[in-house]
């Protein structure tokens, strides 16, 4: 074969390539690729535990699986709290395309102005950022219409509460991680949250999934909550309790519902309340559960356990006598008055009438241990077993250290503090045939079993008597309703200022009633509390007793329990002004 011209003419194409030359070659390029499948071994097989860790930080990522938190129910079945989905907005800032329009409507729909969402975009953090957490569901569609590059959305739960208002104290509310930060939600935060599930996954860089790895947890929902609060109960005491607070112009009220037979909480409210899903500038004021939280000198609440004492012990008996003089009783240099001077009274008369003196004077017949050892088994100075935060214990000092005078003080509710929670519970002894029974935010449906502190004999006399202090002559009869017998008792007491209790021109008062109904076979027990009443009345029979009135009867009635009175009692006008 001959050689063309081409080929023939060119010196380099026509010189010979040494041998050496392309062995050379094709042993670099071998060399070069057992070099690569080297270095392939060596970060796939042998080293590549660091790889690994870079490639999970920058594409592995543990999915939550949010469980679905329980509700709470009223004892009904009605809801007090419920999850609905809620979905939140988040960005990787990188990613998100700089669409002016179409941001603006995104700023928009998030409720935020456009130099914020502007701001948030520019975040450090590159690959994720929270933009709103639970937007409406609606709005969640709308955002993602607008179709924006690098804006996503997770699924979430937020909590609604249709008692609004009226059970917030009770109920409580979440954080935005579905965490209970209040009321119920907080005491049975565990219950109530469940357990969250888990999902590891491959995302890409723009946020998708694209792979499953490992095993996926299956998260397990939050268990259902029943309550022994009644919803109709709960509002209708709420509302009444703040009409009371308004007309008396005061700063604030409490109002506690109880089953007597089985403890049960049907109604806890307190004036001023607050929306639980819209919680933005709230004050302590607000918050505060004072129904448990709040302290202070009971007063008059505390003569029936002192008389209940000298009847338990044989001291007196109903009829007794005792001379309460003319409304000045001098103990150890220190003077007791009564409001108006009440001559001699029958044991029945010192609690119809509210004598300071008949009262202390019943108390300096008896040892300060037996007083201290009958107040302890009420419940006072001891923190109430009840799954419910912020419960507290109030303050009953030891025995020993009592001075004449504070024994006297005492047995009429002075030197000692508690809450309306724990003077609600204490009437249980009363109520319950001399038994104090536990309270409990559970509904249950089997009588309480109680702890004997009372006689069955002592307890029907004192309500006897609670019966005659609610009714004519007594201090509390503005607490009477239509159709149902009813016995309890007012106080009032000063408002600590300082050290002191403040000059007559400043002095701050509470009033508050504490009763049953109907009175031979008490079915609910009513403690209401009005805290500086203003409005010229402070007195705990003319601004406390009218609200335990309407809650009773309306409470009742709901209940289904049939009314225990033939004849319909006159609602007198005017209470007689009562003793401190």
């Amino acid at each position: 074969m001959s050689r063309s011209v081409a080929y023939t003419s060119s010196p380099l194409l026509a010189s010979r390539t040494p041998v050496w030359r392309s062995k050379f070659i094709v042993a670099a390029i071998a060399l070069g690729f057992v070099g690569l499948a080297a270095r392939a071994v060596y970060i796939q097989v042998i080293a590549n535990e660091f790889f690994q860790k870079q490639g999970q930080v920058r594409f592995a990522r543990t999915l939550e699986l949010p469980a679905n938190r329980g509700r709470i129910l009223d004892r009904n079945g009605l809801i007090l709290a419920s999850s609905v989905p809620a979905p939140s907005i988040w960005a990787i800032p990188e990613d998100v395309e700089r669409d002016k329009p179409r941001l603006q409507k995104l700023a928009r729909l998030l409720e935020m102005p456009m130099a914020e969402l502007n701001r948030r975009l520019e975040d450090e953090d590159k690959t994720f950022v929270w933009l709103k957490r639970q937007v409406e569901e609606s709005v969640a569609q709308e955002i993602n219409a607008l179709g924006i590059k690098g804006i996503y959305q997770r699924k979430e739960y937020k909590r609604q509460y249709p008692e609004g208002e009226a059970a917030a104290h009770v109920v409580g509310f979440t954080n935005v991680e579905d965490h209970g930060q209040e009321g119920v939600e907080l005491a049975f935060n565990k219950d109530l949250g469940g357990r969250n599930g888990s999902r590891r996954v491959i995302k890409d860089r723009l946020g998708r999934v694209v792979e499953d790895v490992g095993e996926q947890t299956a998260p397990v929902d939050g268990r259902d909550l029943q309550l022994s609060i009644d919803s109709k109960v709960q509002f209708f005491a709420y509302q009444k309790l703040r009409d009371a607070v308004t007309v008396n112009k005061a700063r604030a009220g409490s109002v506690v519902v109880l089953d007597a037979i089985t403890g049960e909480v049907l109604a806890l409210a307190n004036y001023p309340s607050y929306a639980p899903a819209k919680r933005q500038n709230l004050s302590g004021e607000q918050l505060r559960n004072r129904a448990l939280t709040d302290t202070f000198e009971p007063g008059s609440v505390m003569k029936p356990f002192t008389v209940g004492l000298g009847l338990e012990t044989g001291r007196v008996t109903p009829q007794s006598l005792v001379d309460t003089g003319a409304g000045k009783y001098t103990i150890t240099g220190s003077t007791i008055s009564d409001s108006h001077p009440n001559g001699v009274l029958t044991v029945e008369g010192i609690i119809q009438k509210s004598s300071n003196i008949g009262t202390a004077k019943l108390a300096m017949q008896m040892q300060p241990r037996e007083m201290w050892e009958l107040f302890s088994q009420a419940g006072f100075g001891q923190k109430p077993q009840i799954s419910f935060p912020g419960a507290v214990s109030g303050r009953l000092r030891p025995y020993k250290t009592w001075r004449p005078i504070e024994q006297a003080t005492m047995s009429y509710g002075y030197g000692l503090s508690a809450s309306l929670f724990q003077m609600a519970r204490s009437y249980t002894v009363f109520s319950n045939d001399g038994q104090i029974i536990p309270a409990t935010m559970l509904k249950s449906s089997e009588p309480a079993v109680g702890v004997r502190v009372l006689s069955v004999r002592t307890a029907g006399q004192v309500r006897k008597m609670l019966q005659m202090a609610a009714g004519p002559g007594g201090t509390g009869q503005k607490a009477q309703t239509i159709g149902y017998s009813v016995g309890g008792k007012s106080g009032t007491a000063y408002k600590q200022i300082g050290k002191g209790y403040g000059t007559a021109k400043n002095r701050k008062y509470r009033g508050w009633f504490v009763g049953m109904a109907p009175i031979e076979k008490p079915r609910i027990i009513v403690a209401v509390m009005i805290d500086e009443p203003s409005a010229g009345q402070y007195y705990g029979g003319a601004v406390a007793a009218p609200v335990f009135s309407e809650v009773v009867q309306q409470t009742l009635r709901m209940m289904g329990v049939q009314p225990d009175m033939t004849v319909i009692p006159q609602i007198v006008a005017q209470a007689e002004e009562e003793s401190f």
